[in-house]
């Protein structure tokens, strides 16, 4: 029997990390101790708000110490969070509420009205009452015992909801963020992905409480100026975020104020090298780039501190499986393209309410990550792009990504989108979106510089026949790259 509430607690006491920091925010830090103990109370105010084992609980709440209370309180009753993000509209919100049949919200007080029809306790009413509330001891439960349930970001589709168990925290843990980063007591943790996120649940929360080292949380601040001044003044030694949070963090400032980190892990969207490249000389700490995914509930391939491959999305992590198919579900060789799936420990067992998702998705113990990859002789795996992301030009398929790192490595540019539009007599053409370097002075033969670099590494049909400045791409509040409306064309 398990309660990852109990067994983190337990681990921390076990380890003499109590009162070793575990949270930072603006306003102050919180001791591995102090955050068990409140995550204890809190699940008797939870209780007293009518939640039972087994019930969902939505947690809609920024990043902060009242995320860390919520989450682990529910987890102490034996219940389920729902994690969600706190931005959505309130009709994205009542879709997963109905979806996942909550029995209680736990939102800010500003966002409770959004929740018509369910039953809303605000955090500061739950960390006020949890401050006074007597502890509840941890449920015990099955090691598959369902922990959390976290929602594809919906960019293709419907967002479907990912269960996930309470064994599966101490696996990315130990098998990421010990086996492959050499976590300890001693790192601090600065992630730019929210903890509603696969990518940031297990950097900002799996890591630090199953490691005993700290996190620092900015909450809504993830500026680059807010994010060096944190670095700085907590001594930050890991870095995680998407590429285009690092294209802003090193554009400007005192390299200088990166003297303490020791790694950089990059993860979200395609990692161009030039760019690596450019964030590796800044931080004078290497770059670790990873592929995971919301279904498995963190990263199932990576590099590692002592175990990298520049340019590519490393090997399987320990424990996982991967193999690389063809259409027809036949494994191929190494140096073919071909689709990635991947079995572990940690796959989630169904879409929550939605079989045939499911069944299409998960096949004989291997889950289709719908991504296309290369996996070199070496073991280790270059992305080549989403299967839904190619682009047909001329009736001939093209990845995006490839394009896209090609004109990244002018060094006037900071973002590229790279997509196919038609003209007004329906011709497609292949279209390139750049966001320069340095805005205010764009220089007016860049187009022209990147068509030509384009012709000299790439073939004819994938050189991009317009060229756009633009002040931003479209993403999602994660970081990555809104295909779909990269396509429209307006944004």
């Amino acid at each position: 029997m398990v309660n990852i509430a109990a067994d983190l607690a337990e681990r921390a006491a076990r380890s003499g990390w109590l009162d070793r920091p575990a949270v930072h925010t603006a306003e102050r830090s919180w001791t591995h101790g102090q955050v068990h103990e409140l995550a204890a109370r809190a699940s008797t105010v939870l209780a007293d708000h009518g939640v039972r084992p087994g019930d969902h609980v939505v947690v809609a709440l920024p990043d902060g110490i009242g995320w860390f209370t919520a989450f682990l309180g529910t987890a102490v009753l034996g219940a389920t969070a729902v994690l969600v993000n706190p931005d959505l509209t309130a009709d994205g919100h009542r879709f997963i509420v109905d979806d996942c049949q909550a029995a209680l919200v736990v939102t800010t007080a500003p966002r409770a009205g959004g929740f018509d029809g369910t039953a809303v306790l605000d955090v500061e009413t739950l960390m006020t009452a949890a401050a006074h509330a007597p502890a509840t001891e941890p449920r015990p439960l099955a090691p598959d015992a369902r922990l959390y349930v976290q929602y594809t970001s919906g960019t293709t589709g419907v967002p479907k909801g990912v269960p996930h168990r309470h064994q599966d925290v101490a696996v990315y843990a130990s098998a990421v963020g010990e086996e492959l980063f050499h976590i300890g007591p001693d790192d601090v943790g600065l992630s730019l992905s929210k903890l509603f996120y696969a990518y940031g649940f297990g950097n900002a929360v799996a890591f630090p409480l199953y490691t005993g080292s700290s996190v620092v949380l900015l909450g809504d601040r993830q500026t680059p100026g807010a994010v060096r001044e944190a670095i700085a003044r907590h001594g930050v030694t890991i870095l995680y975020a998407v590429p285009s949070a690092y294209a802003n963090l090193i554009g400007g400032g005192d390299p200088a104020v990166f003297a303490t980190v020791r790694a950089a892990v990059s993860a979200g969207e395609n990692l161009r090298p030039g760019l690596g490249r450019r964030i590796s000389e800044c931080l004078s700490a290497p770059v670790l780039d990873q592929l995971g995914s919301t279904e498995v509930g963190h990263a199932f391939c990576s590099n590692g501190v002592d175990s990298r491959v520049p340019g590519t999305i490393g090997r399987a992590v320990p424990g996982y499986r991967l193999d690389v198919r063809d259409k027809a579900g036949d494994p191929v060789a190494d140096e073919v393209e071909g689709d990635l799936w991947v079995s572990g420990p940690t796959l989630m067992t169904e879409y929550l309410n939605r079989p045939q998702d499911t069944a299409r998705t998960l096949v004989d113990g291997w889950l289709a990550t719908h991504d296309r990859v290369v996996r070199g002789r070496n073991g280790s795996y270059r992305h080549v792009g989403r299967a839904d992301d190619m682009e047909m030009v001329g009736g001939v398929t093209v990845s995006p990504l490839e394009v896209e790192a090609a004109l990244g490595e002018h060094p006037a540019v900071k973002e590229v989108g790279v997509t196919v539009l038609a003209d007004a007599q329906g011709v497609t053409q292949l279209h390139a979106f750049i966001v320069p370097g340095d805005p205010d002075g764009r220089p007016a033969s860049l187009p022209a510089e990147l068509v030509a670099l384009a012709r000299e590494r790439l073939a004819p049909h994938k050189v991009p026949r317009v060229v756009h400045l633009v002040d931003a791409l479209p993403r999602t509040p994660n970081g990555k790259l809104r295909r779909h409306i990269l396509r429209t064309g307006q944004w």
